[in-house]
């Protein structure tokens, strides 16, 4: 995430010495929380509104493309004339570091409403990459009323901003406290402090959301505890770390693919471009509903009944969800990956229970989660954290969710190597 930087900061300024004070910290935190409820209370008013609960939308098909379609113009509308931010040329974890920019007031207008219609298209892309970069400019603008300049203290209070963020939607109060180490203060002489700064900012965003009673992810995917672990289930979590590791190849081959084929064709024709991936992601839409949006709602009537589908049309639009991730991406909508790429590996992990029956499906799903996340984002223990609050791991089940994210970790070592020796 950005860092506030308007020079230094005068002597004896508060954050001039890169030390946070605490009312600062709980100052964001409140600040922080309050902006992620009012954003996410008024997108779910809009997609209720418009997609939820329209009974013309229902008693209509063709009104799913023409939205879609609609929704993606204003995106480009908003890239064109109020220079709203993307993530067109940066990859899984720069949606979740604020974006490719430094904060600029003069596009907060383009950034929020870009936002909102990003969302709302129904396009592959979950919201926690819009609330990353919407807090960005929060805690940037606050930071700079502040005065807290000095290079320390500002990470720490954008940290601070993004951790009381997402605590809350999360429904885990150590969530961005694992989330910053490893994405954005690890290695540092300071990550300590930072850390303090961080569980402090998340504690209160986490109570914030617990207090007023409002809704999280936490559970949002639940599965039986397995209760034991046996030797076989051992073997599942390696393969399944594989499996998960070959999703998340593919989902960083098809993002490298959108981006050459899209800057090919379209270059800098903005609306050009984000119309084209509107109307793919239409015509998908129009045919497989359960496709389109970020799928932390849609998957639930797949978990309910995964035969309807069968295993071959589970595993088609696993595949077909990643596409649309990437065209997502590197079109210009923002927003983050994590859910898509969650819904791609629960579908995976259905499809393997399906043919599999024996086994608890749990172990499929949330194994292939974790290790797909923790390949993709490079962070194993913001994989292991968020897919046990997600999912509502048992002991036993971590267990195996650690055993599989090694393998990921393993295997990307490997894949580094293997491509840092071919340049």
């Amino acid at each position: 995430m950005p860092a506030s930087a308007e020079g230094p900061a005068p002597p004896g300024a508060p954050g001039g010495d890169g030390v946070l004070r605490v009312w600062q910290v709980v100052f964001i935190a409140v600040i922080a929380i309050t902006f992620t409820v009012a954003y996410l209370s008024l997108y779910g008013l809009l997609n209720r509104a418009i997609w939820g609960e329209n009974d013309f939308v229902a008693a209509n098909p063709w009104v799913v493309p023409a939205g879609v379609l609609l929704f993606s113009l204003l995106v480009g509308l908003s890239r064109r004339y109020l220079r709203a931010p993307t993530v067109i040329h940066g990859g899984f974890t720069d949606s979740l570091k604020g974006g490719e920019t430094e904060p600029d007031y003069r596009t907060f207008p383009g950034a929020l409403l870009s936002s909102l219609f990003s969302l709302l298209s129904g396009a592959s892309i979950g919201p926690e990459g819009t609330i990353t970069v919407l807090i960005a400019y929060v805690s940037s603008f606050v930071g700079e009323r502040l005065r807290i300049n000095a290079p320390m203290a500002a990470l720490g209070f954008d940290v601070a901003a993004l951790a009381s963020a997402f605590n809350g939607i999360v429904g885990s109060v150590l969530f961005t406290g694992v989330f910053a180490t490893e994405f954005q203060v690890g290695g540092s002489r300071n990550a300590f402090r930072l850390l303090t700064w961080n569980l402090l900012a998340g504690t209160i965003g986490f109570l914030f959301y617990l207090l007023l009673g409002l809704p999280s992810f936490a559970r949002s995917i639940p599965f039986e505890p397995i209760g034991e672990i046996l030797p076989i289930y051992i073997l599942y979590a390696v393969l399944l770390g594989i499996a998960g590791s070959l999703l998340a190849v593919f989902a960083g081959v098809s993002m490298q693919a959108a981006e050459t084929i899209m800057d090919r064709i379209f270059k800098d024709a903005i609306l050009a471009r984000i119309l084209a991936a509107g109307a793919a992601i239409a015509v998908v839409g129009y045919f497989v509903p359960e496709l389109l949006f970020s799928g932390e709602a849609q998957i639930h009537a797949i978990i309910a009944d995964p035969a309807r589908f069968g295993a071959g049309m589970l595993l088609l639009m696993a595949v077909v969800k990643l596409l649309l991730l990437a065209l997502s991406f590197k079109s210009g909508y923002i927003g983050g990956p994590l859910f898509p790429i969650i819904f791609s590996s629960t579908l995976v992990g259905l499809a393997l229970g399906l043919v599999f029956p024996g086994a608890p499906v749990g172990i499929f799903v949330l194994c292939v989660e974790v290790a797909a996340l923790t390949f993709a984002l490079g962070a194993p223990l913001t994989a292991i954290l968020l897919v046990a609050v997600v999912g509502t791991a048992d002991q036993y089940t971590v267990v195996l969710l650690a055993l599989s994210a090694v393998t990921a970790m393993l295997i990307a070592t490997r894949v580094k190597e293997r491509v840092g020796g071919q340049r």
